[in-house]
């Protein structure tokens, strides 16, 4: 029976961004960005990905949604991402990448929604003591904004400018006060739907990603930072590998 979305009903679209619909698409490709970042960048893969996939791109309150406010924890967030995926995902073959914070989010909303696979990039699990804490409520805004270069792939002159600086400092605090809050035991397979690949750069911190061994069924390492999806070659390697462990899940 065709789904809600098959038969056109509307998306909301307030909550989740598809820029190239695909009615006839096998799976559902569902993409929640990094920390600090909105929806475009991922929205935009779904017009060279294969079309037998089509991309969503999950836009949270404080970020793509500029005039609300932040969620106050990791709660608010899952149940927003839930009540707008449902009608699209329902009876489908879906799967979550999720890059940096944004993999937190997809890896708790998986614990709820059984997926076919799950891709996070960029970050240490929930369960790792090697989770990234290292922005502290104590700390200044030079300091944030210094740790913010440091990861890679923001430009200096963003991190210079006072008020593009100040409004990226916000949205790190906003997000690390969740973060604060996700730290959990090591997941068991049983809880876990489905399997786990892990991204990386491998300029990023290696002890960082350490602990996605206890529950990942691969892990791949790309060249470059922590924004190192933000590289051509790379963006196309993550496209192909995802597409094409889609295509072997089907044959499964």
């Amino acid at each position: 029976t065709p789904n809600s979305v098959r038969t056109g009903e509307p998306r909301n679209e307030k909550v989740v961004n598809c820029l190239h619909q695909n009615l006839n698409a096998l799976f559902r490709l569902v993409c929640f960005p990094w920390g600090r970042g909105g929806s475009t960048y991922f929205a935009k893969w779904g017009q060279d990905i294969p079309n037998f996939v089509e991309v969503h791109a999950m836009r949270l309150a404080g970020r793509s949604r500029f005039e609300e406010h932040f969620a106050s924890d990791m709660h608010q967030v899952l149940d927003e991402i839930a009540c707008a995926l449902l009608p699209i995902i329902q009876g489908e073959n879906f799967t979550f990448f999720g890059h940096s914070m944004g993999s937190y989010t997809a890896f708790f909303t998986v614990l709820h929604l059984k997926t076919v696979h799950l891709f996070v990039s960029s970050i240490s699990p929930p369960h790792s003591k090697a989770q990234i804490r290292f922005l502290k409520d104590d700390l200044c805004e030079e300091e944030i904004a210094f740790a913010l270069k440091k990861v890679g792939g923001m430009p200096e002159d963003f991190v210079d400018d006072e008020e593009l600086s100040q409004e990226s400092v916000t949205r790190v605090l906003a997000d690390l006060h969740i973060l604060n809050d996700t730290i959990c035991d090591t997941p068991s397979k049983t809880r876990l739907s489905c399997d786990i690949t892990c991204f990386s750069g491998s300029e990023d911190i290696p002890v960082v990603m350490e602990a996605w061994k206890d529950v990942t069924s691969g892990s791949v390492v790309l060249p470059g930072h922590h924004f190192y999806l933000l590289e051509h070659s790379n963006t196309s390697f993550i496209k192909n590998y995802l597409t094409k462990t889609l295509e072997i899940s089907v044959l499964a």
